[in-house]
This record gives C-alpha cells, sequence and structure tokens, in this order.
C-alpha cells in the first residue's frame, strides 16, 4: 500500500509539474506579445504616448525576466525529478538482475544449505543494512526449523524452530509485519521489539518456509520495513520455488532408494553400500559383516491373519532392527519378507551377538501382535568368510538357509574360510521354536 500512495503522489506531482509549466510559458508568450507591441507602436502612435509605452515595454521586461527564472527552477525542478526517477529506474534494473542471478543460482541448489547460502548473497546485496532468516518445514511439517540467519540487529533472537500456530503469516498466507513501536499485531514468537517482515514461501499451494526481514534502527524501522516489502516478497518468490524443488528431489530420491511399506533402503542402494563399505574395510582392514534375516512362517501369518498383519509386523521388525543397530549401519529390505543389515568395521563374533539381540528382539513381538513371530538370521563376513562384496550375500543366503534347517528361530554363520578352501556353514546358535 505505502508503495502504491507513494506511486499516485508521484504521478498528482508530475501532472501538477506540467500544469505549472503550461501556465508559465503561456504567461511568458503574452509578456513577449506585450514587448512586441510596446516596441512597434511608438511607430505609429503620437509623440506623448512614447513615454507611457516605454514605461509598459520596461514591466514587461521586468515580468519577462521573472518568467525566465521561474521556468528556469521549474526546469530544474522537472530535471531533478527525472534524474531521481533514472537512479530508481537503475536500482530497480540491477534489482530484477540480482534476482534473476540469484535464480539461476537456486536452480543448482541441491540442498537447502546451499540454497540459504545463495539466498543470503544475494540479500546482502539488495539489502545491504538488513538482517534476515531462513526457516524451513521439517519432514513431518509440525514445525519450521532454522536453515540460516545472518546479520540480524543486536536484541532479535533467533529461535532454533517455529511453531505455525504462532505465526501471523503463515496462518494467512500473506507477508505480515511484526512493529511494536507502532502497535502492529505482532506473532507470538517475535522476541523483541525491533520491526520486522515476515514472508510466507508458498509454490504449488503449499507453504515451504519461511522469510524474516529485520531493520536494526529503531527510529522510522516501520517506514523502512514498508519500502522493502515488495523487494523481499521477490525474494521470497524465488526462494519457494527452490523450496519446492528441493523437497520433491528429496521425495524422489527418497521413493527411489527407500521401500515404502518399512521405510527401510531397498536391494538396489544395499548392493551399492555394501560394494562401499567392503572397499573401505579392505583399506583399513576393519571387517564387513552383513546378517541376512528372513522371517519365519511368514506365509502362513499372513494366511491365518490377512496382509495387513503381515505389513505390520514387517514395520515392527524393520523398527526394532534400525532401533538396535549403530547409526553407521544400513539396513535394507532384501525383498519379500527377507531383510539384510550390514554392519561396517563389525567382526564375526560381534555381528554374531549383535544377530542373537535382534533374533531376541523380533520374538518379543509376539506378545503385542499376538501372534508366533520369529526370524532366522544367517551370517557372512569379509574377508573372514568371504572375499569380496560379490560372494558375501550368497554366503550370507546359505547360512540362513542353514538356521531354516535347523529348525527357525536361530542364527547360524559361515565358517571362516581357509586358504583355497570354500566356506562351510555351522550352526552356532539355535533355538527350537
Amino acid at each position: 500500500m505505502a508503495a502504491a500512495d507513494r506511486e499516485s503522489s508521484e504521478k498528482r506531482q508530475l501532472l501538477d509539474d506540467e500544469v505549472s509549466l503550461e501556465k508559465v510559458h503561456i504567461s511568458t508568450l503574452v509578456a513577449h506579445a506585450l514587448v512586441l507591441c510596446a516596441v512597434i507602436l511608438p511607430m505609429v502612435v503620437a509623440d506623448k504616448y512614447h513615454d507611457f509605452l516605454a514605461i509598459v515595454a520596461a514591466c514587461c521586461m521586468v515580468a519577462l525576466f521573472a518568467l525566465q527564472l521561474v521556468l528556469k527552477r521549474a526546469a530544474q525542478s522537472v530535471r531533478n525529478r527525472n534524474i531521481t526517477n533514472y537512479v530508481i529506474t537503475r536500482d530497480s534494473r540491477e534489482q530484477i538482475q540480482e534476482l534473476f542471478a540469484m535464480t539461476d543460482m537456486l536452480q543448482a541448489a541441491e540442498t537447502y544449505e546451499d540454497a540459504g547460502a545463495v539466498l543470503m548473497a544475494t540479500a546482502r546485496r539488495l539489502l545491504p543494512s538488513y538482517g534476515a532468516a531462513l526457516f524451513v518445514f521439517n519432514n513431518s511439517r509440525d514445525r519450521l526449523d532454522l536453515a540460516r540467519a545472518w546479520d540480524m540487529p543486536e536484541g532479535y533472537s533467533v529461535p532454533e524452530m517455529l511453531s505455525p500456530s504462532n505465526c501471523w503469516a503463515l496462518k494467512r498466507g500473506k507477508p505480515h509485519v511484526n512493529s511494536p513501536a507502532v502497535g502492529t499485531l505482532c506473532c507470538a514468537h517475535h522476541p523483541s521489539e525491533i520491526a520486522t517482515v515476515e514472508m510466507p514461501m508458498m509454490a504449488c499451494g503449499q507453504l515451504h518456509g519461511l522469510l524474516i526481514i529485520a531493520h536494526p534502527d529503531s527510529d522510522g524501522a516501520y517506514d523502512h520495513i514498508m519500502e522493502i516489502r515488495r523487494l523481499g516478497r521477490a525474494l521470497a518468490d524465488s526462494m519457494s520455488l527452490a523450496l519446492s524443488n528441493i523437497a520433491l528431489r528429496e521425495k524422489l530420491r527418497t521413493q527411489s532408494l527407500r521401500d515404502p511399506l518399512t521405510g527401510l533402503y531397498n536391494r538396489r542402494y544395499m548392493e551399492d553400500a555394501l560394494e562401499r563399505f567392503v572397499s573401505l574395510g579392505s583399506r583399513t582392514g576393519a571387517s564387513t559383516a552383513v546378517v541376512m534375516l528372513d522371517l519365519d512362517n511368514f506365509k502362513k501369518l499372513n494366511d491365518e491373519h490377512g496382509h495387513a498383519k503381515g505389513d505390520a509386523v514387517l514395520r515392527d521388525v524393520a523398527a526394532q532392527i534400525v532401533g538396535c543397530l549403530r547409526p553407521t549401519d544400513v539396513v535394507c529390505r532384501y525383498g519379500g519378507e527377507e531383510l539384510v543389515a550390514i554392519l561396517p568395521d563389525c567382526s564375526l563374533e560381534d555381528a554374531m551377538d549383535k544377530a542373537e539381540i535382534l533374533r531376541q528382539r523380533i520374538e518379543s513381538l509376539s506378545a503385542s501382535h499376538e501372534c508366533a513371530i520369529s526370524a532366522s538370521l544367517g551370517i557372512a563376513t569379509v574377508p573372514e568368510t568371504a572375499t569380496s562384496a560379490t560372494d558375501i550375500v550368497p554366503i550370507a543366503d546359505a547360512a540362513l538357509y542353514a538356521a531354516k534347517k535347523a529348525g527357525k528361530n536361530c542364527v547360524s554363520s559361515a565358517e571362516k574360510r581357509a586358504a583355497r578352501e570354500a566356506p562351510r556353514l555351522a550352526t552356532i546358535k539355535s533355538r527350537q521354536n
């Protein structure tokens, strides 16, 4: 509204200046005509009127001089206004170029950190005396986390997270100004007397984040904030498209690497991770273990209790495995009810102990689901039982089938390989149903 009012006022002032210039120009022409008449008339009138005509001519010359001064001042005023308009136009052109450059850079941003860095660099050039903070929705979309903050004024404590219910900008989907000094309605999360404007970032009909711009001065801060709202909105709009693209890429990447039912990594990711861990282990001399797990009698569970129950069991089993292992371990859904855990820097003995804990935790799910749940597990490691990432999975699979033959609900491991000999299977722990 302030920008529109200012533009309307400038247009009215320009029209008034044009009318005034036209009036002065007409007055100048009249004065020239009078002077001309005062010069020509002595040639045709009697001598007694010459003095009067000379006085009239002198008065007209004085008036003409005054009108010329007025014209000069008006012309100077118009020139100054044209210079001001040129500067404004030049600044607007530079701002547009900066925004285009920002949009081009954001197309190459792959993460929220990259996008935040581009936004910070652009905002510092376009709004050098302002501070800003960027908030992005988390995966569950129940709060906004601080992604980046820069040049915020002293006395403004930037929170680490925001609740959407505490922000008027997010509630309304429109920019909102917080300025306690002039009595505006402030958001519940606004921490100080500093004036800020909050820009919601919307793209494809969905909110992706929030941009907060703050002015460090207390005097006239509200007016300064109102002046840069349009530029702040342009920054937020460009950033919202980038956030939308990043969120879409993350979603597609997750879908390509994760199993939709259990949330575990898929077989494709498992093969890449296994190759990477085995190669790293061969350089450092560390062992890499693979634990292959298969739920016992899972077809019978689906037939008796339905596929919904089977899906719920698979999800809980996946959660138990992830909760038991280290953050550096990788858990994948190999296929059907078969799961694979890759344990880097883990010896055969440690893998057997961990596998037994997994077996017990999976068996404990029987009480909550009111049906028999158990698993058989097979273990292989590089270099103890296998030589490479290519043969470790078949060897772990063979150990799994050995556990099945041993009565299920047990852990089996391939024997440590001897030189030039194929690995042999040995059941190391077993427990009958």
